[in-house]
């Protein structure tokens, strides 16, 4: 199989960009609530630019008085501030590397970001639900630097420089020298990164959270999200993204997935064969005996009259109705507390959406299954794996939630299969 992009390509193109990866924002089902638009969008490919930007560290100057590092920082090149008292700063400043790509994530719509990345509601179905939430992204909140030969490593950083080409860590961040004596420092809120464990494959297992530096160093969790206090340095353990890593900017999470994991993730079409297959089965509301069919991956939204709703305690999958419940109509449809026809468990019924976003799909398999309580459906695999993974969620906690809308899941496994009735016919 082949991603999305992939099966774009025209055979006459003389010669395809190298495509290092791509960033997919959880929460999100195939494309943001209003479509995606410009640098703001769902999903970010990543691609071997025609000339490389990537920087690395060259000249420290140590003891600088705040007018000597501002002198330094307004030069043409990059460079990175440690404020560490009203009278001493020290500057670190980068020089080009043409063995790699940058490439610059955050909340920011200035130039140096490739990718803006805004707050992920839960459940949001419009951008104008997230515009009151204060946001906690940082405006140049990481980098990624990626090797521009082969095997096109991709590494991250913390922070991202501004439209001056500088970084600057205030006297309040969290920041220290090297036993090699060079500086290093953490962001306001963190960036934190999980790699899983035996790759993003049907056999994948959560790995540990950890945060990485400006520098690009990894440890262990802060207390809270902009303690003082820097975690444990976990020396053995680097900067290096792999595919299926997560990366956390407190308020949105991406996931990476390279572009040779990507080669082997279902596509959107092969997704649509599976939509096809499963209403072609023609499964029955068993109360109403009436055909049920999951609605075409661009009305993802909206509830048809054929959709398929579920007794989210059980998975016994009907058409919506109101058998046992009087109060339905006073109450509102979805979610509510309700009996299923079937095996009399009581539990939340809710309408069924298929998961559209490909790229948070471990396997190839059919929608079997959905999680609870969104009712958003996939595999079994990729329900199992999102299930079992604890996501941030504010400045101190993590639960586990749906990839497709960042709803955090409930029940004793956070998903349930689906038991659908074929035609009596």
């Amino acid at each position: 199989m082949f991603s999305p992009d992939q099966e774009n390509i025209s055979t006459s193109s003389t010669k395809v960009p190298v495509k290092y990866g791509e960033l997919i924002v959880l929460g999100y089902n195939g494309s943001l609530p209003n479509g995606d638009r410009g640098r703001r969008k769902s999903r970010f490919a990543l691609f071997k630019r025609p000339k490389s930007n990537g920087v690395r560290p060259s000249t420290v100057h140590v003891s600088c008085t705040p007018q000597a590092a501002k002198a330094i920082s307004n030069k043409e090149q990059h460079s990175i501030s440690y404020t560490l008292s009203r009278v001493q700063t020290v500057v670190v400043e980068y020089t080009q590397d043409s063995n790699t790509d940058m490439f610059q994530i955050g909340r920011s719509t200035e130039s140096p970001i490739d990718f803006v990345v805004t707050d992920t509601v839960p459940g949001s179905q419009s951008n104008s639900d997230t515009q009151s939430v204060q946001s906690t992204i940082s405006r140049f909140a990481c980098r990624i630097m990626c090797q521009r030969t082969p095997p096109y490593t991709a590494r991250i950083s913390a922070a991202g420089f501004d439209s001056s080409k500088n970084i600057f860590l205030g006297e309040k961040a969290a920041k220290w020298k090297t036993l090699d004596g060079q500086m290093d420092g953490l962001t306001t809120n963190g960036v934190l990164v999980m790699h899983p464990r035996l790759g993003f494959t049907e056999d994948s297992k959560p790995g540990v959270w950890r945060e990485i530096s400006v520098c690009g160093n990894v440890f262990t969790l802060r207390e809270t999200r902009s303690a003082q206090q820097r975690g444990k340095m976990i020396e053995n353990e680097t900067q290096e993204l792999v595919d299926g890593s997560l990366i956390d900017l407190c308020g949105a999470t991406l996931l990476w997935r390279t572009a040779e994991g990507l080669s082997r993730t279902p596509t959107v079409k092969h997704l649509e064969a599976l939509r096809q297959e499963l209403n072609a089965a023609r499964p029955q509301c068993p109360v109403g005996f009436n055909t049920l069919a999951f609605p075409s991956m661009r009305r993802k939204d909206i509830v048809d009259e054929k959709q398929p709703w579920v007794y989210l305690k059980c998975g016994h999958v009907h058409g919506y109705h109101n058998w046992g419940n009087r109060d339905a109509e006073r109450d509102g449809r979805e979610g509510r507390e309700r009996e299923c026809p079937m095996c009399r468990a009581r539990g939340p019924y809710v309408p069924l959406w298929l998961g559209c976003e490909a790229g948070f799909y471990l396997d190839a398999a059919p929608p079997t299954h959905a999680f609870s309580l969104c009712g958003h459906v996939c595999s079994e695999k990729t329900a199992a794996y999102w299930s079992q993974i604890p996501l941030p969620h504010g400045t101190h906690t993590f639960h586990a939630a749906c990839p497709f809308c960042a709803q955090q899941l409930s029940g004793e496994q956070g998903y349930i299969r689906l038991i659908f009735q074929g035609p009596v016919d």
